[in-house]
């Protein structure tokens, strides 16, 4: 993954050139066909973590936490492109960035907290996946244990992860196919809330996008729900990967408006599309009802009663086959995340021996359709190591903003007072999650 943010990929400078030509609408067209960096940050959110709180957020409490995604994303929105801004034309890596602009001890929490989270929410993955493609073979009368239908999902993902960073043309290539997947699971979603629009009270829709906490229902406190929401929204991960996603793609100074639009129409819109219709579709075909057991519903649960929706064979395929594009994105950009977080811990470059050692450190993941259930315990830690690293890194981000020179690099102060704001809210809730947890 060479780095050519100084002088720019050549083909990509001269699509930017061009665009500036260009009446608006056909260069927001041109943009959202070319954009990418963005879309992957929505590929590696919407997986199992995502999945889960939304699922579980819509059956328990309706419509009401429909505004916890957007917020989540727009604080994301608004640290990364604050971070794309330090770090886009730098010839720096973004690691010995950090290091030189907030400090050594915050960049390696960065990097040691994408690594961890990258390793562990690798296992439930592959348990969607693996869950999805046993429910899908029962569909077509066949039985394909989860174990098996994990390992086809390792070897896609392997490839996946080798190609990219190879050159920016495979990246962009790379990037179209987690379009497909990201625009597919809108799609499966969507296909539910469309086909129970009669049953949806849309000024109720309209009235979840207004931050409130409801009431606890069943034993469930919403404020911890919120927690899991924000952290599922950006994790500690995806802000590590973004810089380095710039990079290989090989935008520097004359895309920074480009990457400003491609984080709101490639990352921001598809998340809180796509997060808002797991919920509406949720809440409209399999809510709680007072008097019953509350659980968690694991994804492909939840699978199976929205396809019952659209039918009991097709309308199951389509969700399943929607929940191992989840999975699969989420797995291979896990990969490229560990072995670049692995590289620079090292003292080493994207290229090294480190890196696709990196790469491989969260392959165990593909026991969990195996391990999970047992391994459900870390859930707890790992939501604490890394809800807490998040805070801390959007802290280093600060120091960093607030040390760099004036110039095109350096955020205003209203957006680093936004980005106090921000932190300082997201401290809170996962404070009181870890109080509620440990309470």
């Amino acid at each position: 993954m060479n780095d050519q943010r100084q002088t720019g990929d050549p083909e990509e400078l001269a699509f930017i050139e061009e665009a500036r030509t260009w009446p608006a609408p056909k260069r927001i067209f041109a943009y959202l066909r070319r954009g990418g960096p963005g879309y992957l940050q929505s590929a590696m959110t919407l997986g199992g973590g995502t999945a889960i709180s939304s699922i579980y957020a819509g059956r328990m409490f309706g419509y009401e936490l429909l505004w916890v995604a957007p917020v989540g994303m727009i604080i994301g929105v608004l640290m990364l492109a604050v971070l794309g801004g330090l770090t886009i034309g730098d010839s720096r890596r973004p690691f010995v960035a950090m290091g030189e602009g907030a400090g050594k001890g915050f960049a390696v929490m960065w990097a040691v907290g994408a690594l961890v989270a990258s390793i562990i929410w690798h296992f439930p993955q592959y348990a969607l996946a693996g869950a999805a493609i046993n429910d899908a073979s029962q569909v077509a009368g066949a039985e394909i244990p989860a174990w098996a239908g994990a390992i086809p999902v390792l070897g896609v993902a392997l490839l996946m992860s080798q190609l990219y960073g190879r050159s920016p043309r495979l990246v962009r290539a790379y990037e179209n196919i987690v379009k497909v997947l990201v625009i597919g699971v809108i799609a499966c979603f969507g296909l539910v809330v469309a086909s129970t629009a009669g049953e949806t009270d849309w000024g109720a829709v309209a009235a979840g996008f207004i931050p409130s906490f409801p009431e606890a229902r069943g034993g469930v406190d919403s404020s911890v729900l919120v927690a899991s929401g924000l952290a599922a929204a950006v994790g500690i991960n995806m802000v590590f990967l973004y810089p380095y996603s710039l990079g290989a793609r090989g935008w520097g100074e004359a895309h920074r408006g480009f990457a400003r639009f491609d984080l709101f129409a490639g990352m921001l819109i598809p998340f809180t599309v796509a997060t808002s219709l797991v919920v509406i579709a949720t809440a409209n075909t399999i809510p709680w009802m007072e008097g019953d057991a509350v659980q968690k519903m694991k994804p492909v649960q939840a699978a199976r009663a929205l396809g019952e929706v659209l039918g009991p064979t097709a309308g199951r395929l389509v969700f399943d086959v929607g929940l191992v594009g989840m999975a699969l994105s989420t797995i291979a950009l896990h990969m490229v995340c560990s072995g670049l977080a692995l590289a620079e811990l090292t003292g080493n470059g994207p290229d090294s021996r480190a890196y696709r050692l990196g790469l491989l450190l969260p392959v165990p993941g593909v026991l969990g359709p195996v391990l999970w259930d047992n391994l459900l315990w870390l859930v707890v830690p790992t939501n604490i190591i890394c809800g807490l690293f998040l805070p801390l890194t959007y802290l280093g981000l600060i120091l960093w903003a607030r040390r760099t020179p004036a110039g095109p690099s350096r955020p205003r102060t209203i957006t680093v007072v936004a980005m106090v704001l921000f932190t300082a809210f997201l401290t809170y809730s996962f404070g009181d999650y870890v109080v509620s947890k440990l309470g």
